[in-house]
């Protein structure tokens, strides 16, 4: 039988509703041979029968998490050992806030794999505890907090291809109201409320920002158009520093007293300024319907 060398293999691991299943369909159709759940002791036994192999694999993917119950231990020593006989092994860990885990937990009301007589915030505790390591000597860590599942398979698809994560950044824009409080998953928060409120003028109480009346109230305002070439300018300055450290989302929330007019707007406004800019946009209202 023909040896085989010099594979390349994709270690998917990371906390459970973080989008494992995701990367792993995302490298299927990359081409990669895929195991979810592979045991670690057999781990060494599957490499060494594809080396053997008659078969033309050379890009696995294997999934390793907290359903092992022995949580890959000796992790590092074997997968030095795999790097030490030629091969290339990348370790993806993904995660994702504690309450966005939670909240996707709660969605599809599953049950959490470590939660097995606590609660989903108890689960995720734990195995964030237990797959610290793994996360320590992780060759990529992706956060998909603010990645939907279409964004995630982009993102490990081009990771696995080779492209620069230039092209990869996902900005999400989001309004709000103070009165509901501060979005958990925010990176930066900018608080509006010291502009001009349209909710006292009576006309345009009813509307949102995203009515012509409201955007034209708050744009003939100079400190409106002092505030955007500031802030702007802040973000467009930001973000290449951000791609430049390897962090391949921001999470952008503007704030105002009831999250339906001043913050919509701006959002609005920022829409506009990053259509054009090569990355992944996302606009959020959150609180445009309450009050």
């Amino acid at each position: 039988m023909m040896k085989l060398s010099n594979l390349r293999i994709c270690v998917i691991t990371g906390l459970s509703g973080s989008g494992k299943s995701t990367a792993v369909r995302a490298l299927e159709d990359e081409g990669f041979f895929c195991l979810d759940n592979l045991p670690p002791a057999l781990l060494t036994v599957f490499i060494e029968f594809l080396e053997n192999s008659p078969e033309k694999v050379t890009d696995v993917a294997v999934v390793i998490d907290i359903r092992t119950k022995d949580f890959f231990k000796g992790k590092e020593l074997l997968l030095q050992e795999l790097r030490d006989k030629g091969h290339q092994v990348d370790i993806f860990f993904l995660d994702a806030s504690n309450e966005i885990l939670a909240r996707r937990f709660s969605e599809t009301r599953r049950r959490h794999p470590a939660a097995l007589t606590g609660s989903v915030q108890d689960g995720i505790l734990y195995e964030r505890k237990h797959l610290a390591g793994l996360q320590q000597i992780a060759t990529t860590i992706i956060d998909t907090s603010d990645l939907n599942v279409h964004q995630l398979k982009e993102l490990v698809a081009d990771k696995v291809r080779g492209k620069a994560a230039g092209a990869l950044f996902n900005l999400h824009l989001q309004s709000f109201g103070y009165r509901y409080g501060v979005p958990a998953e925010s990176d930066l928060v900018m608080d509006v409320r010291f502009l001009t409120n349209p909710h006292f003028i009576p006309e345009l109480a009813p509307l949102t920002g995203l009515d012509q009346e409201i955007r034209k109230y708050l744009l003939e305002k100079q400190d409106t158009t002092d505030f955007l070439d500031h802030f702007l300018s802040f973000i467009d300055f930001l973000i290449p520093r951000y791609k430049r450290e390897g962090k391949s989302y921001l999470t952008i929330s503007i704030g105002c007293t009831g999250g339906r007019h001043r913050s919509v707007t701006i959002v609005e406004v920022l829409r506009d300024f990053f259509s054009s800019k090569d990355l992944v946009l996302k606009v959020t209202h959150r609180d445009i319907e309450k009050g």
